[in-house]
């Protein structure tokens, strides 16, 4: 576990590396914890935390560390002289036996070009939305919201994953301030920090909230028969925004032909009675954002059973 001291960010706009300091240290959460900036080739001076005139020794990855061409002591501080690859880890003080302080080394080298590990879905057009990372081999992964992220500002309100997905997916809930009845003008933009082999790397997705909009599947209240067709009645999920007069929603009927075994959709709601099963998707109708998972195929009855419920209720069949 971790024990914080600080909670200070600084950053360059190029290539730099974080210092992450703690009493105790954990790859595991690496961001929650103070971060310093010191520029690649150059030198920078960690000072460990004890009294003035302590005698300390210092351990790179658990390996005690010697003055050499790359680090130098002077003290209760250890100086790294060249900033790369081989200086990256985990440097850990100690008096004796007893380790006073630990700071991990971490250093940024890239911005990851793709946007293909972050993929994200808001099931209406409330002020939350999903973003899932799907990158495997992090230490660590946060994302961040906004200009003041994307641009690595103080002020940036960084957001830990609320939950693990299979595969090593991480799945992170997402807060937004945009108007749901005012024409979308301002693109969102999410930015990415990840971890990985004392590295840290950088990513960032811009989108429409409208882009990522996908509903969820809705519900099939009933089947009734209207003549020689069924009409099927569809309901929004309940976690679709309301007023659903004004977030109008589309239907697909997907359904099977008890005939011949022919797989056919309609966009109306009004479809023939000769069928084996069915299942339904939707999508916003204004701005045609993608379609919601079909429902699970639901076994239709058939006429002759219908038409018995028909005679015994005196009235339209349902199912």
């Amino acid at each position: 576990m971790c024990c914080v001291k600080l909670y200070v960010f600084f950053y360059d706009p190029n290539i730099f590396l974080i210092f992450i300091c703690c009493l105790k240290s954990s790859p595991t959460n690496l961001f929650s914890v103070y971060l310093t900036v010191a520029k690649r080739d150059e030198e920078y001076t960690l000072t460990c935390n004890s009294k003035p005139d302590d005698i300390v020794t210092w351990k790179l990855n658990g390996d005690p560390l010697e003055d050499d061409e790359n680090v130098k002591q002077n003290g209760t501080k250890l100086t790294v002289l060249d900033i790369d690859t081989p200086s990256l880890g985990n440097y850990s003080c100690w008096r004796g036996e007893k380790m006073l302080s630990s700071t991990y080394l971490l250093l940024k080298i890239l911005f990851i070009i793709t946007d293909s590990l972050i993929n994200c879905r808001a099931k209406s057009y409330d002020c939350n939305f999903n973003c899932t990372w799907t990158g495997n081999g992090y230490t660590a992964v946060r994302l961040g919201l906004g200009h003041n992220c994307s641009k690595s500002s103080k002020s940036c309100q960084w957001i830990s994953s609320s939950r693990q997905l299979a595969e090593g997916k991480l799945q992170f809930e997402m807060y937004h301030d945009l108007s749901p009845y005012a024409e979308e003008s301002t693109m969102l933009e999410v930015t990415a920090e990840a971890i990985s082999d004392f590295s840290i790397f950088r990513t960032s997705k811009r989108f429409y909230l409208r882009d990522i909009v996908q509903p969820d599947s809705p519900q099939i209240v009933k089947c009734q028969l209207v003549n020689e067709d069924v009409n099927v009645t569809i309901d929004p999920p309940s976690t679709w925004s309301e007023p659903y007069s004004f977030f109008g929603l589309e239907h697909e009927i997907e359904y099977v032909l008890r005939d011949d075994g022919q797989t056919e959709r309609s966009s109306s709601t009004l479809i023939p009675k000769k069928i084996s099963k069915l299942r339904v998707r939707s999508r916003d109708s204004l701005v045609l954002s993608n379609w919601s998972q079909w429902t699970p195929w639901k076994n239709f009855c058939s006429f002759k059973h219908m038409k018995v419920k028909e005679n015994l209720r005196g009235a339209q069949p349902q199912i």
